[in-house]
């Protein structure tokens, strides 16, 4: 008899050394799952009906939102799949549900370009007011982050596990391991952006000897998301900045920025390393400056002598 508990370990099992998902994405499945079996009083898989399966659907579209209830039905939909496909179960409840909900539309937040370089130079002004080589070197390390984010775009997780031979500061590449094992070179077109690199680079040299990684805390370890998110808070509230600002809105300003400076869009879907165009498509909003402009000089009404 396999029970639910059996069926999720070997499906989260069979994810790790045969699928080789990433460590988030098999975070959410553990997340997803257990929430599952937690909620789902039957103990044996193959008796998990259809009916008990919409009512689980149900209860996450009452406690969720829209994406996170998505995400966890497609969590729970992988494993009935993978059951079906090693003939564990006879049928697929899900085969008779019919999964149809509108996702509200959520324009990507973005930072002022303005406030952008507002928080550069506040980096940069710490920088060179820094009384101490713990703060010179720590600030250093901050501005090198921030920089990067802005520049190339990456995910968070793509620079928080950069690796230093990913990082080619001669021909101004990096290297990036996106999302499903993807990888993207991308060019560093800021000589700005080069050199604080290089500085880093060169200032953290002893301290990255015990770790690969590019980017590494004041011990030698490898520097964590949660740390770069602590240090954009500290940056915001010296600047004075009141928008509330996160590592992925970098990468929001980024591909909005190429957007609005007609980049085509299939170039900018290759940098930030998405699967599909659908996805960057989100980006295709027409920002407030631009329609302001669109709609000065394209509309017929500045034609007419009324």
């Amino acid at each position: 008899m396999n029970t639910t508990k059996e069926c999720i370990e070997n499906y989260l099992e069979y994810c790790t050394s045969q699928k080789r998902l990433d460590a988030k994405t098999l975070k959410a499945y553990h997340i997803d799952l257990r929430q599952f079996s937690e909620q789902n009083p039957c103990n044996t898989i193959a008796k998990i009906t259809s009916d008990s399966l919409e009512q689980y659907i149900a209860h996450l579209h009452r406690h969720y939102k829209p994406k996170t209830a998505k995400r966890k039905i497609a969590s729970v939909k992988a494993l009935f799949h993978y059951l079906e496909y090693r003939e564990i179960i006879d049928n697929n409840p899900f085969n008779k549900i019919r999964i149809r909900f509108r996702e509200p539309a959520i324009l990507p937040k973005t930072i002022p370009l303005h406030t952008v370089e507002l928080f550069l130079s506040t980096i940069y002004k710490q920088y060179k007011t820094a009384k101490t080589p713990y703060q010179k070197q720590n600030t250093l390390r901050d501005a090198a982050v921030a920089e990067l984010l802005f520049a190339t775009g990456m995910r968070i997780s793509e620079l928080c596990s950069l690796k230093v031979n990913d990082v080619n500061l001669c021909d101004g590449t990096i290297l990036i391991y996106g999302k499903g094992s993807r990888e993207r070179r991308l060019l560093i077109g800021s000589e700005a952006v080069l050199h604080i690199l290089a500085e880093y680079s060169e200032n953290f040299r002893d301290k990255r000897q015990s770790c690969s990684n590019f980017f590494v805390n004041c011990s030698g370890n490898p520097l964590s998301d949660q740390a770069v998110r602590r240090m954009i808070n500290k940056y915001t509230s010296l600047a004075s900045i009141e928008q509330h600002i996160t590592p992925h809105m970098f990468r929001h300003t980024f591909a909005t920025s190429l957007l609005d400076a007609d980049v085509d869009i299939r170039y900018i879907q290759e940098m930030l390393g998405h699967s599909s165009i659908n996805i960057t498509e989100i980006y295709t909003h027409v920002s407030m400056a631009k329609q302001r402009n669109i709609l000065a000089t394209k509309h017929p009404r500045k034609d007419f002598q009324v």
